[in-house]
């Protein structure tokens, strides 16, 4: 039998990557990343698609070919790809504003207007924005970064609306995931002392793992989670 098609944005390392290899028994991968070498696992029978989602051309471009040569047996979208420059706003250049404007809201923005034309054609599809923790709360020094994982967050309850105005016999679901404060490579760069006062604050009293995420994804896409949509899965051990 033909496995479903899954993208992954984002999919060379941390969350991504760790969807990607929990994903990857059940479903056709479509796994993106910016640059071809930033791929550090090949994941047999999956489709490997690069593209610099900050660039305005590369994105219509990857949406495009989605469509063409993805569109008639996509099941799944997840928007992972993400990046932060952490500092306070004021001192925060354009151009880093621009970058986490484009590729955390922009690009997930018409990744989903693509996925929803291909899945008003199917009558069935599901996306996952991933959201965060910060969304709900805000974060010092994360501004701009806060500002659009609460971004994804209305995004996908907008689009669920939507999806359900399409028509009878459609089956299109739209959440996000907001996880808390997750073990890879962002959370490794925060300072000894603050990741502490951090720990502190969890009531779980620890930083999750990526297959905390991957797992909760791979449940939300399966027939089992029919019934959820419009919603946002918060992953973050008791913070908020």
């Amino acid at each position: 039998m033909t496995k479903k098609k899954v993208l992954i944005t984002g999919a060379s390392r941390g969350l991504g990557l760790a969807i990607s290899k929990k994903l990857a028994a059940d479903y056709t991968l479509i796994l993106h990343a910016s640059r071809q070498e930033s791929f550090t696992t090949e994941i047999p029978g999956s489709y490997l698609l690069c593209a610099d989602l900050a660039d305005t051309e590369q994105l219509n471009d990857f949406c495009k070919m989605l469509k063409k040569e993805h569109g008639d047996d996509l099941y799944a979208v997840i928007n992972n790809a993400g990046v932060t420059f952490d500092k306070p706003l004021m001192y925060q250049p354009e151009r880093e504003i621009d970058a986490i404007l484009n590729i955390n809201l922009k690009a997930p923005i018409m990744i989903c207007k693509t996925a929803m034309k291909i899945f008003s054609m199917n009558k069935t599809g599901v996306i996952i924005n991933m959201s965060s923790v910060v969304g709900q709360t805000g974060n010092a020094f994360q501004a701009v970064y806060s500002a659009t994982k609460a971004g994804m967050a209305a995004l996908s309850r907008s689009l669920a609306q939507e999806a359900a105005n399409i028509g009878e016999g459609h089956n299109i679901r739209v959440l996000s995931i907001a996880p808390g404060f997750i073990e890879t490579d962002m959370t490794e760069r925060i300072p000894a002392a603050e990741k502490e006062k951090y720990l502190n604050m969890i009531p779980a009293k620890r930083f999750g793992n990526v297959d905390d995420v991957a797992e909760t994804v791979a449940f939300l896409l399966s027939d089992k989670a029919s019934y959820i949509n419009a919603t946002s899965i918060n992953i973050n051990g008791g913070l908020f």
